[in-house]
């Protein structure tokens, strides 16, 4: 049980910062030094992004936190 939300936990981490990243936070534009492709199109994407971070660390913490199942 701890295994699996533990799981969940980092591949929803790893989503939150791919979409965040890809989709929110950086523009693919020409030139690339421009103001208007320098700039993320969602203010607080990297919010997002760090988010994503501490969920992935956060599935660590609750791997070794919650107990294991006993085995009768």
């Amino acid at each position: 049980m701890r295994g699996a939300i533990a799981l969940l936990m980092v591949i929803g981490g790893f989503a939150l910062q791919a979409i965040a990243y890809f989709f929110l936070a950086a523009p693919w534009g020409f030139p690339p030094s421009s103001v208007a492709h320098s700039n993320p199109r969602v203010p607080f994407a990297p919010l997002i992004f760090i988010f994503g971070v501490v969920l992935v660390f956060l599935g660590a913490v609750v791997y070794e936190v919650l107990p294991q199942r006993r085995r009768v």
